[in-house]
């Protein structure tokens, strides 16, 4: 830990260490708020949120700033969505083959949108229209990386300058907004037409609100840990034959299909060095994952600069209350009805959420927190990451271009 140039550099271990610490004093405070477990506001957000703006105070009051190394978020990532691919089975991806697809088109109908709507908005405020495509599909659905990837070709060939700064501060409100609205449509969902799970079975993240204390023993975790292992080798080597050819996928994508892959073809009596059965929907794999998840969203959360984003607040605010009213009304009038109406739809319409203003980890984290509250959804954990983690990254970088023809 170092201060270089006004900036204090915090390293991985610190940061993983930050961010537990963080993650903690979320869920000490959602257990001390009622309304944020009401409402289903994820624990890492509630605590990420506290520490952002605790750095930013920080900053205005010593002019220092704090910069996180976040390697190690990544492998948190990489083994979440690990847990993921383990959980599924194959008859769940069967039941959600025909809600994926439905649910990949309204998603694609609404980037379309979404980038209307950017336009649109900052050309009232007199503003080029690549600046409000910014604050469509780049920084929201997009996220960080992509708004990041695609600024400095916005300053060379559309002369839009502060592309870069535009771009992080969408995608920082944006991932804020995210984490804070699907939590209460769904409870909006759920207590309007009085939803509820058609069966009570294990989750996929995580524990139910409604158990203080869940049995685990060394064994379950560490058989838990072992077949992520497992499963992440195999991604890693799948995700370099694909680059070979050609194809570049994030790490977690792979390691996600790899979990699947392995869950459903292996032999049921193929032996195990643990002696035990492969550790599908266990509970310990549901405590991986609930780790691990929330880790990486406190760390994220935590590390924003918000200190960055105060002089691009005006037209940027006014994007995003655009685009929230967008994403809620296709919530409610399109993903709700056309997921069926029900307790899944619901869970969905929280994903929905997490993604079409944040990201993928973020629609995770909202339908945790969810499901922790009312119960488990399968489907939900199946078709949102498929179509948040894997489709909408490759239609997004065809829209984009798209867009970018027209100016």
């Amino acid at each position: 830990m170092e201060i270089e140039n006004g900036i204090l550099h915090i390293g991985p271990f610190l940061t993983v260490t930050l961010g537990i610490i963080v993650l903690f004093i979320g869920k000490r405070l959602n257990n001390a708020i009622p309304v944020l477990r009401e409402f289903s506001i994820p624990e890492p957000v509630t605590g990420g949120l506290l520490f952002s703006i605790l750095f930013a105070l920080i900053y205005f009051i010593s002019s220092v700033g704090v910069e996180f190394e976040l390697t190690a978020r990544n492998v948190l990532l990489v083994y979440f969505f690990t847990t993921i691919g383990i959980n599924a089975s194959f008859k769940d991806l069967i039941t959600g083959g025909k809600p994926l697809v439905i649910l990949l088109a309204i998603t694609i109908g609404y980037m379309f949108l979404q980038n209307l709507t950017g336009i649109t908005v900052a050309g009232l405020f007199g503003q080029n229209s690549t600046v409000g495509l910014l604050g469509g599909t780049i920084s929201l659905i997009g996220g960080h990386g992509t708004a990041i990837a695609w600024a400095p070709r916005f300053v060379e060939e559309y002369g839009v300058a502060n592309a870069m700064e535009i771009g992080i501060a969408c995608a920082t409100f944006g991932l804020i907004l995210a984490s804070s609205m699907g939590g209460p449509i769904a409870k909006f969902l759920i207590s309007r037409y009085k939803l509820q799970p058609e069966k009570v079975e294990p989750l996929d993240v995580g524990v139910s609100t409604k158990k203080h204390k869940l049995g685990i023993d060394y064994m379950d975790l560490l058989d838990a840990v072992l077949a992520i292992h497992i499963c992440i080798i195999i991604g890693l080597i799948l995700n370099d034959g694909l680059a070979e050819l050609g194809f570049k996928l994030p790490d977690f994508v792979t390691c996600l299909f790899a979990g699947i892959l392995i869950t459903n073809l292996r032999p049921k009596k193929f032996p195990r060095i643990t002696g035990t059965d492969w550790p599908t929907r266990t509970p310990a794999m549901a405590l991986v994952a609930d780790i691990s998840l929330g880790t990486f969203l406190a760390m994220s959360l935590m590390s924003m600069q918000l200190w960055t984003l105060i002089d691009l607040a005006g037209p940027i605010f006014a994007i995003l209350a655009a685009q929230v009213i967008v994403a809620v009304l296709v919530i409610l009038f399109a993903v709700f009805p056309a997921m069926g109406r029900n307790y899944n739809a619901a869970v969905i319409s929280a994903g929905f959420a997490g993604y079409s203003m944040g990201a993928t980890p973020t629609a995770m984290a909202n339908m945790s927190a969810v499901t922790q509250r009312y119960g488990a959804s399968h489907m939900a954990f199946i078709i949102v990451p498929l179509v948040g983690a894997f489709f909408i990254d490759l239609v997004n970088a065809l829209m984009i271009q798209f867009f970018l023809q027209q100016f």
